[in-house]
């Protein structure tokens, strides 16, 4: 390798040891490739590169969408929608053995198609089943993984934030990714229901039937609950991901319409207090600012990363490997997998996985074309990333649900975790290896 190559080594490892040591990934990236472009590369080009980057950014149409759609999350969460939703599903199958885990799950479901916060999800399915969870006398190891694993649906099932980011940076439309990740998304949601289901109704004091004096007895008050519950969120799911899926609108028109659908049903429920707004917009602005400022350090630190010439050895040296193409996407997504321990989403997706694109896009996988074969890769990475939610030492996921349900510990959720992350991989390996569970819907919309 050359000087310049090695160069790139040297400061893919710095930005790995400094994220290591604790300190912020936005500022790492950005300063390291700066500090390491002008040594490398001089002043004057550097800034050029970075310059073009953020002005290359800034006219990206799709990340607008980014905190209209964290808007949309946060203002579903404050018009209490989660609650009502599951307190209908919970009405429902109260008389099955395992219904809160079922309830809880379906309510993560349905409920990440209208936000892809994770953080918002986990924590309001853990303030709400919990407690209600641990009364029935539900298993702690299996409570805990189920609320962690369905909470983190929302970075899989659209509009997920994820993938509106993920889109511009492998060069694919985002409602042909956002239809790549229905079939991935909804399998999970059922294979976490059919374990939950079958170890409870196989040991029924895992997840018991709702306890009798908490059951909702009159069915009209259950219709009632599933009416109020289900309807208005499903129309406003429904209004904004079928806008995208149909092409009527793009992901930045829609995330508009569901931001404002989302704050009139926050009125219509009698939520749209000024301290709800006011707890939404400061929200939306902090995840908003972290996303966005690091997709603008990422590029920065990728743009030069790139003229240096490594990115260009590691995908020579993987396309080298004397493997099948199958083999090679496998160790791929191992990579991934193990990324996703130290690192969230937004460092894989914003710096690794560009390393990652030109091999995918030099190996001959048998899918289709070029853009179907980036699609269900995309899906393979949305699924791969889940884990990341639920993987120490970062594991979020557990430090959301330990701060609202502080009964349980940490090391209980992490086992329960664990069970679930099995799943996951399971999952992964099924679109891997059949990969029309996640592109029957891309072909079916063209």
């Amino acid at each position: 390798m050359s000087g310049p190559e090695i160069m790139g080594l040297v400061m893919l490892a710095a930005m790995v040891t400094v994220i290591f040591i604790g300190f912020p990934i936005s500022f790492t990236l950005l300063v390291l490739g700066l500090a390491f472009g002008v040594v490398g590369l001089g002043t004057s080009q550097t800034f050029n590169l970075a310059s073009l980057q953020l002005w290359g950014l800034m006219k990206e149409e799709v990340l607008p969408a980014v905190p209209l759609f964290i808007f949309m999350g946060f203002m579903t969460e404050q018009a209490g929608l989660m609650e009502r939703l599951f307190r209908a599903f919970r009405g429902l199958l109260e008389r099955i053995p395992g219904a809160l885990y079922m309830a809880v799950i379906l309510t993560a479901t349905v409920f990440a198609m209208a936000t892809g916060i994770v953080g918002a999800a986990v924590t309001v399915l853990g303030i709400m089943a919990g407690p209600i969870m641990i009364k029935a006398g539900y298993d702690a190891r299996m409570s805990s993984g189920a609320i962690a694993a369905g909470g983190t649906l929302g970075i899989l099932v659209p509009p997920s934030v994820m993938l509106v980011v993920m889109g511009p940076t492998m060069g694919v439309p985002v409602n042909q990714l956002y239809a790549a990740s229905f079939g991935p998304g909804f399998l999970l949601a059922g294979m976490y229901i059919a374990y939950t289901l079958f170890r409870s109704f196989k040991n029924p004091r895992l997840g018991p039937p709702v306890p009798q004096d908490e059951r909702i007895g009159d069915w009209r008050v259950k219709l009632r609950e599933v009416v109020i519950g289900m309807v208005p969120l499903s129309c406003l799911i429904g209004f904004t991901l079928g806008t995208i899926l149909g092409g009527l609108a793009t992901p930045t028109e829609a995330s508009a319409a569901g931001a404002f659908g989302a704050t009139l049903l926050a009125a219509a429920y009698g939520k749209l207090t000024w301290p709800a707004l006011k707890t939404a917009a400061i929200a939306t602005m902090t995840t908003s600012s972290m996303v966005l400022f690091l997709a603008a350090a990422s590029n920065v630190f990728g743009a030069i990363f790139t003229k240096f010439g490594t990115a260009t050895v590691i995908t020579n040296t993987l396309l080298g490997l004397p493997f099948p193409p199958m083999v090679v996407l496998i160790i791929i997504m191992v990579l991934i997998f193990v990324l996703g321990w130290p690192f969230e989403w937004p460092a894989i997706v914003l710096v690794f996985l560009p390393i990652f694109l030109p091999v995918v896009e030099k190996l001959d996988l048998g899918i289709g074309t070029r853009t179907e074969q980036m699609i269900w890769f995309g899906a393979l990475v949305a699924v791969n990333l889940q884990t990341a939610f639920l993987s120490p030492p970062v594991a979020m996921s557990a430090y959301y649900l330990k701060n609202v349900v502080p009964q349980w510990s940490l090391a209980t959720i992490y086992r329960g975790m664990a069970d679930f992350m099995v799943i996951q991989c399971i999952c992964l390996a099924v679109v891997l290896f059949l990969p029309d569970v996640a592109m029957w819907l891309p072909r079916a919309l063209k």
